[in-house]
């Protein structure tokens, strides 16, 4: 990603699911499931933020588009007529 803005959200997202991950094996996770939960809701905003600014970002539509795989029934590089294709 060449996009600062993803670089920093994908940090920020990184960062909250860490948090979440530390939350829930906690040893106190099975007494109260509440900081868990708050952080579980950061996390999920976060990756949010990420998936719509992925959305609009310039540089991951460029990337998708570099190497989306064409469909089968592609006219690109086939003959318009193929009758004439075949002579």
């Amino acid at each position: 990603m060449n996009c600062v803005k993803c670089r920093e959200l994908r940090q920020v997202f990184d960062s909250k699911l860490g948090k979440y991950i530390e939350a829930r094996s906690a040893p106190y996770y099975r007494v109260c499931t509440e900081l868990a939960a708050h952080r579980n809701v950061d996390m999920e905003r976060a990756r949010n933020d990420l998936e719509e600014h992925q959305l609009v970002c310039v540089c991951v539509l460029r990337s998708e588009a570099m190497f989306a795989p064409r469909p089968r029934n592609s006219t690109v590089g086939k003959a318009k007529n193929p009758e004439a294709a075949g002579s």
